[in-house]
């Protein structure tokens, strides 16, 4: 009995932030469903900071206008998300030709201050992109790169963040399979489209779930780099709503997260790996 009760405090205790987590996410499909007025009498005193704000776990009167609406006729929404989903893959192809080649070099090929080398390559992770805002303005500035697209694109692809990830699924490969393989005539370039791009799948693909994540909700760097609003992607668009487009929000805000949730659904057996791998020591 005891032991009974001891299992049920594990599982409120592991139930309750798993609720604060969800919690969200459900008054957001909520929100979603009910109609314009209703949303602007449950949200005005957010905005005008009178009275009591209150929010129910069902809408008075559910309707799906409000998608017809935002799926129908507002092409803006259309423009703006593709201009997420355009950005976001021109980083994840560019990640894999530069990070997964220079984790797979840094892995593989052992050399005096190889560690010292990775470790201060790895560092530039710690950097936040307000120390580096201003020399990356300067640097797009000169190569004419401001407001377009490859602004937030190519800082991205060179992102210390990707590499790191991928160096632990390639540590993992035996240095006695490599030498095998050297043996058996394979070249440098065999070993890595062979051998460490299969055996290091796992870290390639957290890397890629990872990085579409943060692509995908990009805020600063677009602000920063994209004057022009048509080439703005959609984790801009959202937060410019107002009261009155509120239903317009959570809706945007629904079909925001279903790329995100299909590629985690997709991918998160590998993603666990990946990151095992990127915590393992050597």
């Amino acid at each position: 009995m005891r032991k009974r009760g001891k299992e049920l405090l594990i599982l409120a205790l592991l139930l309750l932030p798993a609720l604060v987590t969800v919690l969200p996410l459900f008054l957001l499909l909520t929100g979603s469903l009910m109609d314009v007025q209703e949303i602007r009498e449950r949200l005005m005193p957010v905005f005008t900071g009178e009275g009591s704000f209150f929010f129910t776990a069902i809408p008075d009167y559910p309707t799906f206008l409000n998608y017809e609406k935002l799926l129908l006729e507002t092409p803006q929404f259309f423009a703006l998300f593709w201009n997420s989903m355009r950005m976001t893959g021109a980083v994840l192809a560019g990640q894999l030709l530069v990070a997964v080649p220079a984790a797979f070099g840094f892995a593989v090929y052992k050399g005096k201050g190889s560690r010292l080398l990775f470790s201060l390559y790895t560092v530039l992770m710690l950097i936040p992109f307000q120390v580096t805002m201003l020399s990356s303005y300067l640097v797009l500035t000169r190569l004419h790169l401001m407001n377009t697209q490859w602004a937030v694109i190519l800082p991205a692809v060179f992102s210390a963040f990707p590499v790191f990830l991928c160096y632990g699924g390639f540590s993992a490969i035996p240095q006695a399979m490599l030498e095998a393989a050297r043996i058996d005539g394979a070249g440098e370039a065999g070993l890595f489209l062979w051998i460490g791009l299969p055996l290091g799948r796992g870290g390639i693909c957290s890397a890629l779930i990872l990085g579409f994540l943060e692509c995908f909700n990009l805020i600063e760097q677009p602000m920063a780099f994209l004057d022009d609003k048509s080439l703005w992607p959609l984790s801009l668009y959202l937060p410019q709503i107002s009261l009155n487009q509120a239903a317009t929000a959570f809706c945007g805000s629904v079909i925001m997260l279903i790329p995100v949730l299909f590629v985690f659904g997709l991918f998160h057996d590998d993603l666990e790996q990946g990151i095992v791998y990127a915590g393992l020591k050597e």
